[in-house]
């Protein structure tokens, strides 16, 4: 290590990382501003905020890591992290709540649900989710970093956590959302420019596009045999159809990843920052290219990871590892690329981890400060920032001690199950909230709790990967899982939990009393106008270009 050049790198980074941090610090003066940044974020900043929140190092180092195993079939999660994650999140899904929002006056998502269903229930059942299941991924981006600086600074595991866990905690205790969304843009653009050099640097390693991509299919013969066991069939093929492997990529990667952005609540607050919809239209193309960049350069890079280490060591990229694929991508860079990239690289992973974790911390400390606290004890504004800070404190321990308990190769899967969590519990209810008037206080509750309760019933006694590794179910039955037989086994909780939710959403909605119209009309007050007024819009431009 040329610790002078590592020294001036980290110098720039967290010098700049301070400066706007400091300046979040300066202009924070309400709880709006701690919160929603005082709803004036520019779409430049929201849009590599909302992406560099939903890119973390569980995206580049976990995900990337399932690619080194199991090929490029999860090259899919891109086409939907664009298309659902971006276009239809922002367009469809972001406009709507904007506006419900501001008619509303929320701040948080919890808030949101609850104003709109105006129900307390909600805001802090929601809150609780938030607080209790968020530190599951905050642990998995934490470990993504940290195995990182394990693996090229060679510092030990721990140290590397304690180090990225104080640091993110100071701008964010002291800068509120300002400060997440401010360090997050800087953060974004690392991320954006170090991704493309990655790509570009490995293509050019390994001969170019299509010889990298020829000599991995040729490779097919050395998949591994634990992979083939489970229905993996090579590197540049999909999975067995019906196999072991094909559901969980399908079901937990591919569709609870892809679909469970819609309902994360530290990316649907990012909707809220902004004061119109025009900065949300502006958003949508660089946060797409954002997206598409980081995320297809990761799967890409970790696929053809074991062309690299097959030509060097003669080994494929999990063997080289010894098994923990959260190693696959620290250990080619550091292995293959320059060692001045390899500590730009090392700013873009410390990048994707602080920008992720900051917006988690402050949804973890404001589901405890506002939706929790001060929905149970009545008291506002400077009551539920001081016990935000608290709670963005409390979130940072939390995480800090899972990341020392959970085993290797977890990260992937964490990310999975939270995302898979949130749209159990959300997704239905929020779409409701958005585009059916007819929604109810009562049908809101039964789609949450239900939602909630039955991905928390599937992952303890039915879905194989936690059911088996909590012991829960053999502890309670004597056996690893209730239903033992494929495909049960395999399928992610997302697949009936959000059905499950929307069914009964719809189903108690129709059975029970239709909130006020007076109530309904403040909710989607401007929205169908603004909508007509977007299609006449779109009516004048087509008129003109036929004329």
């Amino acid at each position: 290590m040329d610790f002078v050049v590592l020294t001036i790198v980290f110098l720039v980074y967290f010098v700049l990382v301070g400066y706007v941090g400091y300046l979040a610090w300066k202009r924070t003066k309400s709880s709006e501003d701690f919160m929603l940044a005082g709803r004036k974020t520019h779409p430049y900043i929201m849009a590599l905020s909302y992406g560099a929140t939903f890119i973390s190092t569980a995206a580049i180092v976990g995900f990337g890591g399932v690619s080194g195993q199991f090929g490029m079939g999860i090259l899919w999660l891109v086409f939907l992290n664009i298309f659902v994650g971006v276009f239809l999140a922002f367009v469809v899904l972001g406009k709507r709540t904007r506006k419900m929002g501001h008619n509303l006056g929320s701040m948080t998502f919890p808030e949101f649900l609850s104003r709109r269903f105006n129900s307390k229930f909600i805001q802090y059942f929601s809150g609780l989710i938030i607080f209790f299941g968020m530190p599951i991924y905050a642990s998995v981006v934490l470990i993504g970093a940290a195995r990182f600086m394990e693996t090229t600074l060679f510092l030990d595991f721990h140290l590397s956590l304690i180090i990225l866990s104080l640091i993110v905690s100071v701008y964010v205790i002291f800068g509120g959302i300002k400060g997440v969304m401010y360090t997050e843009a800087v953060q974004g653009t690392i991320m954006f420019l170090g991704m493309i050099f990655l790509l570009i640097f490995v293509y050019w390693a390994l001969g170019g596009v299509e010889t990298a991509h020829m000599s991995l299919t040729n490779m097919a013969p050395h998949f591994p045999a634990s992979a083939q066991a489970l229905g993996g069939t090579g590197w540049t093929t999909f999975p067995a159809l019906g196999s072991e492997f094909w559901w969980y990529l399908v079901t937990t990667i591919i569709v609870g990843v892809g679909i469970g952005v819609l309902a994360q609540p530290q990316l649907a607050v990012r909707f809220m920052t902004v004061k119109s919809n025009k900065e949300i239209n502006r958003a949508v193309l660089l946060g797409g290219l954002f997206i598409g960049v980081t995320v297809g350069t990761a799967y890409i890079v970790g696929a053809l990871s074991n062309v690299y280490f097959f030509e060097h060591l003669g080994q494929i990229a999990v063997d080289v590892v010894g098994g923990n694929i959260d190693k696959i991508i620290p250990t080619f860079i550091g292995m293959a690329l320059p060692e001045w990239f390899v500590y730009v690289f090392l700013l873009t992973l410390l990048a994707a981890a602080m920008s992720t974790l900051s917006s988690q911390y402050h949804a973890q400390g404001t589901s405890l400060g506002r939706d929790i606290y001060e929905t149970l004890k009545g008291k506002k504004n400077i009551e539920s920032v001081r016990l935000t800070r608290i709670g963005i404190l409390i979130a940072v321990v939390l995480a800090f001690i899972l990341s020392l308990v959970l085993p290797g190769s977890v990260v992937a899967q964490g990310t999975a199950l939270f995302y898979g969590i949130c749209a159990a519990a959300f997704l239905s209810v929020y779409l409701c909230a958005l585009f059916w008037k007819r929604t109810t206080r009562e049908g809101a509750i039964a789609g949450i709790v239900s939602g909630t309760f039955v991905s928390v019933f599937w992952l303890l006694f039915i879905f194989g990967r936690t059911a088996k590794g909590l012991g829960i179910c053999q502890a309670l039955t004597g056996q690893a899982t209730l239903i033992p037989t494929m495909p049960w086994i395999a399928i992610d909780p997302i697949m009936f939990a959000v059905p499950i939710s929307l069914i009964l959403t719809i189903v108690v909605s129709l059975l029970t009393k239709p909130m006020p119209k007076e109530h309904i009309d403040k909710c989607y007050k401007g929205i169908a106008n603004n909508e007509i007024a977007n299609k006449k819009t779109v009516n004048k431009e087509i008129a003109d270009e036929k004329v």
